[in-house]
């Protein structure tokens, strides 16, 4: 006769929410990029796949799906590398008629402001609400992915004051047009964004009282990092007047504004002798920040902690950073170059998944669909988002969302992973997404013959890996089996199937990126 095993969740769960603890490689992502990052702890190799497609889909892409392990091992890498850098070849026409749910994501300046009174808080919503949607059912997933990076490196902060009209342009024109093209390019049309100059303040900045924000952080955080002086920001600071927003919203260029008079920053000299040239003289500047070393290797860096791991190994940021120089900024040969380096292949289990990518994956992984009218499942993913703290763009400070596993680790943040796991398995909540017709066959099509078979076979097929034989003995505890219980029917499991679900996502290889 078989006993029940005692109640174990806890074990279950604490496990997992010691695993952000282990991979943890300093407090913020400006930290880690400033200082040596805290030692990590070695994570466990068996926690997660060190299948080599399975690593690139959890880094590449917002979560794998069966479908996309099946397409990279039929491409193989290089092909799959070549694809996915080419995203106008990849047919995204389903994400495309969601998105017109969200006309506003996507909208022009002249357009928010035609449509929405002044301040309107709606295309910050839709445009968050865009994000999430590309991220989970996107077939181009390392644009998306590689265009996080870029908002995150960019930052405007959505809501922010000021933006209202502006920040979905941004969005489009700016870190989404130039996401796979050369940083130059993307950034010299930050610093003529209405958007950028207004949340950094330029917008206000004129000869007579130039504003430094812009010109700090244009330095300290878009490009070559904390290597100015102050008189560096004082003569950016007045190289940079003139670029400023008209009375429609729209970017323009004031000569009236702007400070004449030589200046020499970082290597960079110009004599700025007209007001009329004031323009020209300011995106030179820019094209000189974008083509610094110390601009290349800060988002060698950067892309490291995004890609690979919360300590950036430095060969690889060498590396890195020699590309992006010997490319004329390109960003498409630097994602090419880390994601075949043999630093990426050795980073298996160094990444810890943020509440975004959690809740991204974990849509995908259960193969839910959008609801087929309507945004209210888009709405309550967002809003989940914006309780764990890190729904799209909602950061406040210039820095963008911190990127490294100790930001995110804490037993409270883990509590709203859990349950946010159970309520997109069982359906609960939002409700509105469509779901396969009968989960446990899309997920295991063929019925083990004991419940610890059924939970390998959820955990092999949901997080990659098998779970070690206590972890599956604590997830049959919510279900008052033992792994070795006979599994006679699908109807015999149907009530507990949800939990044991969310117990597998629960898991810390699941927590892994």
């Amino acid at each position: 006769m078989q006993t029940k095993p005692e109640p174990t969740r806890r074990a279950v769960l604490g496990g997992a929410a010691a695993v952000a603890v282990t991979v943890t490689g300093g407090l913020a992502l400006d930290a880690a990029l400033a200082v040596p990052a805290a030692a990590a702890s070695p994570v466990p190799t068996d926690l997660v796949s060190a299948d080599p497609l399975a690593h690139l889909l959890r880094r590449a892409t917002f979560g794998p799906t069966p479908a996309a392990l099946a397409e990279l091992a039929r491409l193989g890498v290089p092909a799959w590398l070549d694809r996915q850098l080419n995203p106008a070849t990849i047919d995204d026409s389903a994400l495309d008629a969601l998105l017109t749910r969200l006309p506003l994501a996507g909208a022009d300046i002249a357009t928010v402001r035609a449509t929405l009174p002044r301040h309107s808080y709606e295309a910050f919503g839709q445009l968050g609400r865009a994000t999430v949607a590309r991220a989970v059912w996107s077939n181009r997933q390392l644009f998306e992915t590689t265009a996080a990076f870029w908002a995150n490196h960019l930052h405007i902060a959505a809501p922010s004051s000021g933006v209202w009209d502006s920040r979905a342009d941004y969005d489009r024109s700016v870190t989404r047009k130039f996401t796979f093209g050369r940083f130059a390019d993307m950034l010299k049309a930050s610093a003529r964004h209405p958007a950028m100059l207004t949340y950094l303040d330029n917008r206000s900045s004129t000869k007579v009282r130039p504003n430094e924000n812009y010109a700090r952080e244009l330095m300290e955080l878009h490009t070559v990092g904390m290597i100015y002086t102050e008189a560096d920001v004082q003569s950016a600071a007045k190289l940079l007047t003139g670029l400023t927003v008209a009375s429609t919203g729209a970017y323009t260029y004031a000569p009236a504004k702007h400070a004449t008079g030589a200046v020499t920053i970082l290597g960079f000299s110009h004599a700025n002798a007209t007001a009329e040239g004031g323009e020209a003289a300011a995106l030179a500047f820019v094209d000189h920040l974008a083509r610094h070393p110390a601009t290349a290797r800060r988002l060698a860096t950067k892309l490291c902690l995004r890609f690979v791991a919360d300590e950036a190994p430095a060969p690889l940021v060498a590396k890195l950073a020699q590309v992006y120089l010997d490319n004329d900024t390109a960003i498409g040969p630097v994602l090419r170059a880390l994601f075949t380096s043999p630093e990426f292949a050795a980073s298996v289990g160094q990444k810890v998944r943020t509440p975004f990518e959690d809740l991204a994956a974990t849509v995908r992984t259960l193969g839910l669909g959008p609801e087929t009218a309507g945004v209210k499942a888009l709405d309550a993913l967002y809003n989940n988002l914006v309780n764990a703290g890190n729904a799209p763009f909602r950061w406040s400070p210039p820095n963008g969302f911190p990127d490294v596993a100790a930001a995110w680790a804490s037993p409270s943040a883990f509590l709203m992973r859990c349950n946010s796991h159970l309520n997109l398995a069982a359906g609960w909540y939002p409700r509105q997404l469509t779901r396969p017709a009968d989960l446990l066959t899309a997920l295991v099509p063929v019925l083990p013959p004991t419940y610890g078979a059924l939970v390998d076979a959820l955990a092999r097929r949901l997080v990659g890996v098998a779970l070690p034989a206590d972890h599956v003995a604590a997830v049959l505890s919510v279900a008052g089996k033992l792994p070795t219980s006979s599994l006679t029917s699908k109807e015999s499991v149907a009530g507990s199937l949800p939990y044991l679900i969310a117990l597998v996502l629960d898991s810390p290889s699941f927590q892994l990126r």
